[in-house]
This record gives structure tokens, C-alpha cells and sequence, in this order.
């Protein structure tokens, strides 16, 4: 019967249910005069002589400025405790009205105290009418979505750790949800423990095991977007032996931005599991290279290329040009800027130019470079996936050697300012081709950096894996646990260090302007990680269990693959113990042995005749010559000498 009643209030037009509210503010005008007669005089109350015209005049006076100041426009269900105020000040103002009308008459026997008893009898009645109605209607309304629902969909029970105001207000957001039922919060603070947040209670963290058992909790949800990674590694390392999918919020800066909404749900951010907290950057090194100047970005719809141009687009140079081989990738990072720049209002502010081209070109790029008169190139562009560059060596020689020496020559010729190379860790003591030529690219512009004819700055910047690009590790494994396994690792000792992707670029931009010229920096990658323990915390944080020997029964089996070609099982970011501190404390500056230019340009010219020969042999060698500490893992694997030696073939161009 309550039920339907409730339906049956919940269906009515707006008109109708607006008629009822003033039909009872009716009577509590009436009510609340009487009452407050009562109370003064200490009896039952019955009006006398001209007495009876205020009980006619009050409802009158109240229900047209009740209209006025939005009383009947709230919708009940779903008012809140600011809702209070704006009755205290719709009440207050008819009690002032009322108390004019009232002394300015000439009824006898009226005490002056009845006046603001009648004004605390007004707020109480019409207050906690509304609020009784929002709490029982909005229940009976949830019980029935509810059911209604989990015909559709039955709603899964999660529990929210953090009862601050992101917890709160992000159950309030899943409340009117079809997908999650918060039952319980959980925070450390032992004040708000047993305490209730919109009938929701708060428990400690030792109670979770009961939680999940009474209520069937398959997720938790983390809601502490302003909590450092370190913080939160921490609760993460500490829901990890629960059985529960453990989720998170978005970031405050994101939800600020509009970028996503409070109920955005995410799977824990690799970083936080992790929990490398970020140093604030410089803002003298991140402005010295760009603001105010021309700035370009070879391979900048790459993972690197790309962040990098988000970043300097922030940092307010004259001109960002976007050089990029791939048209799509290219067409992709145009787009995301221009979007950035109107959304920021700042598109006459910066000259966004996208460039097809390929660092090989040293035609191309040095007509862009004194066309447009650049005087800062990020050189991004590169191949790095190791496998892949062991079967395609010949080509990455061209784009990774050849292209950053032609990209550093079109720079010297236009007189650019600073030109810095993103390198990597896997360029020291290689075991891949791709490190090597890495490693050959650093040399290049050390060498160069000796000539003093020229006044191109240039900077090496050197350092590990970072979460999210293109051929990482992290979103490979969660879409092997979406799939229900294997995760496949290549081998149970294999460490590597992990940085992400906006981290990255900033200390990039910050070393960039460190230089004094062949500088080579390391980034401080923070404590290794070792990769099969990463894969087993994202099974656990998943809600699932790993499948081995001990654990039959588990969901997900992590399977090793064995190195692939060219992979160490750990890398390393300096090739000497000659290291120096500078001025950030995540980069340091590295004193290396280098080739001199004459002797250098030797071994280019043969490895530039030896690759185009396709004479691999040669090349190798060319490669073990110039890069101390190169030890190749696996054999020649250019897929097209390979072939053409099979087939016993002339060898032809690739």
C-alpha cells in the first residue's frame, strides 16, 4: 500500500504534485498560528472576536511568496540539505510580512511573542515536511528502480574507500546509477568510523573481508583524486589480497577541466600502483627553450612526440611545427592541439603547423628549419620496438642513424639553437640493433658538438620504459586479463623501469635546456620493477587470481615466452660510473667516452654503403666497431637479406 502510494506521488504531473505542497503549506500556516498561540498562552488555543481574520489572511500572505521564492519548483525526491536555506529565507520573509500585517491592524490581544514562535513553527513544519518527503518517497522510489533494474541489470554492490567529499559525492553520483550499489565506505580516519553518510556507513579497513561476504562486493572503488601516487600504492598494496576489482576515480584536474564526470570510473592508473610521486617542475627550464620561440617536433604523433607537444603548447612558443612521416598520426595530434588551443582561447596566441616529412629528408627538413626559422627541435622521431627493428634492421639504421644525422646537419645549416635526442636506456651496453643505433645517434651529436664552427646546441636526454606508449607492457596485460588469459611474460627475472609518459616530457624539456652542448642526461627512473610481479598485481587488482600449481582454482595463467630478439633482462641508463648531479633532482648529467667527428665519419660512410648494399654482416660489424659494450643477442634478421640469402639471390635494395 505504501508503495503504491508513493508510485502514485512519483507519476503525478508537476502541476498536480505543486498543488498538493500548496494545499499543505496551507495548513501549516493555519496549524503553526494556532500552535503559536497555544505555546504563548500555555492552553488549548481557540481564536476570539477579530481574531479569526489572521487565520484567513495567513495562507494568503505565505503561499504567493513561497510561489515567488521557488518553494513549489524543487523536486522533492531528490532536494538537498542547501534546499534549508532557501525555506529559512522564503519563511522569514513571510513571518516579516506577516508581523507588518498583523501590527498594523487593530485586533486586540495579540502578544509580541507569538510573532517569532509563529516564524520557528513555519520553519519546522514546512522544512521537515519537505525533508520527511524526500526520505520517504526517494527510498520508496530507489526500492522500486531498484527492482525495476535488476529485471534489466542487477546492479553490482561496491564498496568506496575515502568518506571525504570526492567519496561522498561520488556515491551520490552512482546512487542514480544502473550499474553500482555503494554499500559501505572505508577510511582510515578512526572519527568517521560507524558513522553514516547518507544512510551509507563508515567502516575501517579490517572490515572489508565481512563486507565483501555479506554483500557480495565485487569492486572497490578508490575516491581520493587528490591523494599522492605514493599514498595510494600504498592502499592499493593493501587491497591486493582482497578478491575485489579495485577501481578509481579520475583525477581532480580532469574532472575541473570537464574532461570526465565524478562517476567516471578507470581502472588504477599503472602510475599509482606504482607510486612514483612527480616533482614539481622547473618553470625557468621549461620555458627557456620554447617560450617565445620557434619551436619543432620530429615524430610528433608519436607516444613522446605527441606529450611533448602538449606540453609545449602550454609553454607559449610563437610557432609549434608538427613534423611527422605518418599522415594519420599526424592528422591525429593536429587535430588534439587545435582542440586544445580553442578550448584554452589561445589559438591566435600559437602557429600550429603539421609537416609530412621524414627526417631523412635533409632537404625537407632543412627548408622547414630556416623557412620558418626554428630554434628548438625535440628529435622524437624513431623506431623502438626491438623485435621489430631486429627483422627490419636495415630501415631502422636509416631512420635511427641516418635520420637523427641528417636531422642534426639540417640544424647546424639553419643555425637552429638547441636541438635535443630523446634516447633510451636500451643504448646502453646494447644487445639490440636498435639500441646500437640509439647509442650511434648519441654519438653523432656528441661529435658534432665538438665542431666549433657551428652554434647548434646539442642535447642527449636518455631513459627508460614509459607507461602507456605504443608497445607497452601494461595495456598489452590488461587486455590479456579482459581476454581471461595468459598473460604471457618473457621471462620471471626480467626487470625494467617505468616513468610516464607526461613525467617523461617534462624532464625532458627541463634537460633539453641544461645543455651546454653533447651533454648526455639520464633520467632518474625511480626503484626497478620487476615485470612478473607487476602482472600479478594487475590480476589481483582486477579481482581475479592468478592460475599456477598452488593455486588451481585461479582465473588467470601467466605464461613465459622466453626473451624476445634483441631483450635483456635488465636495462641500464649509464655506460660508465662518471655521473653528475644538476640542478633538477631526477636528472643527471652522464660524461661518456666519444668518437671524434673524422673517425666517426668513417664508419657512417661504410655503414651508409654497407646498408644500402644490403651487406648486414658488414654492418654488423660497423655497429660492434663503434658502440662500446655491444653484444647482439640473435643473428642478422633483416627479413629481406634473410630471404634473399635463402633463396641464394641477388640481394636487392630494400
Amino acid at each position: 500500500m505504501e508503495a503504491q502510494l508513493a508510485h502514485w506521488l512519483i507519476g503525478l504531473s508537476r502541476r498536480k504534485k505543486a498543488f498538493i505542497l500548496i494545499c499543505t503549506d496551507i495548513f501549516f500556516t493555519v496549524f503553526a498560528l494556532w500552535a503559536a498561540f497555544s505555546l504563548r498562552w500555555g492552553v488549548w488555543y481557540l481564536p476570539v472576536n477579530d481574531q479569526w481574520y489572521l487565520f484567513a489572511v495567513a495562507p494568503l500572505i505565505g503561499v504567493p511568496i513561497f510561489s515567488r521564492l521557488g518553494l513549489y519548483r524543487a523536486i522533492i525526491r531528490y532536494i538537498e540539505v542547501r534546499a534549508l536555506w532557501a525555506i529559512i529565507q522564503a519563511t522569514s520573509f513571510y513571518a516579516l510580512i506577516f508581523a507588518f500585517v498583523v501590527y498594523e491592524s487593530s485586533i486586540q490581544g495579540i502578544p509580541k511573542t507569538v510573532t517569532p514562535l509563529y516564524w520557528l513553527l513555519m520553519i519546522l513544519l514546512v522544512g521537515s515536511s519537505r525533508f520527511f518527503a524526500r526520505w520517504w518517497l526517494g527510498d520508496i522510489y530507489s526500492s522500486l528502480a531498484g527492482e525495476r533494474s535488476a529485471l534489466l541489470c542487477r546492479k553490482r554492490n561496491v564498496v568506496i574507500y575515502g568518506a571525504g567529499s570526492a567519496g561522498v559525492q561520488l556515491a551520490a553520483a552512482l546512487g542514480h546509477g544502473r550499474e553500482y550499489n555503494p554499500v559501505a565506505f572505508i577510511d582510515d580516519d578512526l572519527l568517521l568510523h560507524h558513522q553514516k553518510i547518507n544512510s551509507v556507513k563508515i567502516h575501517p579497513l579490517s572490515s572489508l573481508s565481512y563486507l565483501i561476504k555479506k554483500h557480495h562486493v565485487s569492486d572497490v572503488l578508490l575516491a581520493m583524486p587528490s591523494a599522492s601516487r605514493s599514498r595510494k600504492s600504498e592502499i592499493i598494496r593493501l587491497l591486493e589480497p582482497y578478491a575485489v576489482h579495485v577501481m578509481s576515480m579520475p583525477g581532480l584536474s580532469d574532472i575541473a577541466q570537464g574532461k570526465v564526470t565524478v562517476d567516471a570510473l578507470q581502472e588504477v592508473d599503472i602510475a599509482d600502483l606504482l607510486g612514483r610521486d612527480c616533482v614539481a617542475p622547473n618553470p625557468l627550464l621549461m620555458q627557456a627553450s620554447i617560450d617565445g620561440k620557434v619551436v619543432m617536433v620530429t615524430g610528433a604523433g608519436g607516444s613522446i612526440g605527441s606529450e611533448l607537444c602538449r606540453q609545449i603548447i602550454q609553454l607559449q612558443p610563437t610557432v609549434l611545427i608538427l613534423f611527422e612521416r605518418s599522415e594519420y598520426a599526424l592528422y591525429t595530434i593536429e587535430k588534439e592541439l587545435a582542440y586544445l588551443l580553442v578550448k584554452a582561447d589561445r589559438i591566435q596566441d600559437i602557429e600550429l603547423i603539421a609537416v609530412l616529412g621524414s627526417v631523412v629528408n635533409v632537404e625537407r627538413m632543412e627548408k622547414v628549419c630556416r623557412l620558418f626559422n626554428v630554434q628548438t627541435i625535440y628529435h622524437a622521431a624513431a623506431y623502438k620496438h626491438v623485435p621489430m627493428v631486429e627483422r627490419n634492421q636495415g630501415e631502422a639504421i636509416w631512420n635511427n642513424i641516418f635520420g637523427t644525422l641528417r636531422a642534426a646537419q639540417a640544424a647546424i645549416a639553419a643555425d637552429v639553437d638547441t636541438f635535443v635526442l630523446i634516447s633510451t636506456d636500451k643504448a646502453v651496453r646494447p644487445t639490440s640493433t636498435m639500441g646500437a643505433t640509439k647509442r650511434i645517434a648519441e654519438l653523432i651529436l656528441q661529435a658534432l658538438s665538438k665542431d666549433t664552427q657551428q652554434q647548434t646546441r646539442f642535447t642527449m636526454v636518455r631513459f627508460g620504459n614509459v607507461l602507456g606508449s605504443s608497445g607497452s607492457v601494461v595495456p598489452l596485460f590488461r587486455e590479456q586479463i579482459a581476454r581471461g588469459g595468459p598473460v604471457t611474460v618473457t621471462d620471471e627475472r626480467v626487470i625494467r623501469y617505468f616513468m610516464t609518459i607526461p613525467e617523461a616530457a617534462q624532464l625532458v624539456i627541463q634537460a633539453g635546456a641544461m645543455g651546454l652542448g653533447g651533454d648526455v642526461f639520464v633520467l632518474d627512473m625511480g626503484a626497478p620493477v620487476r615485470i612478473l610481479d607487476l602482472a600479478k598485481r594487475m590480476i589481483h587488482l582486477s579481482g581475479l587470481e592468478v592460475k599456477d600449481e598452488d593455486h588451481l582454482s585461479g582465473e588467470i595463467e601467466i605464461s613465459f615466452t622466453g626473451l624476445r630478439p634483441g631483450e635483456k633482462l635488465y636495462e641500464e641508463l649509464l655506460i660508465g660510473d662518471n655521473v653528475s648531479e644538476t640542478s633538477h633532482p631526477r636528472i643527471m648529467r652522464a660524461e661518456e667516452q666519444v668518437i671524434p667527428w673524422l673517425e666517426l665519419e668513417k664508419m657512417l660512410n661504410i655503414l651508409e654503403q654497407a646498408t644500402k648494399e644490403d651487406d648486414f654482416e658488414k654492418v654488423r660489424a660497423i655497429l660492434m666497431q663503434a658502440v662500446c659494450g655491444f653484444v647482439p643477442q640473435c643473428g642478422i634478421g633483416d627479413v629481406l637479406w634473410k630471404r634473399d640469402s635463402l633463396q641464394g639471390k641477388t640481394k636487392m635494395s630494400l
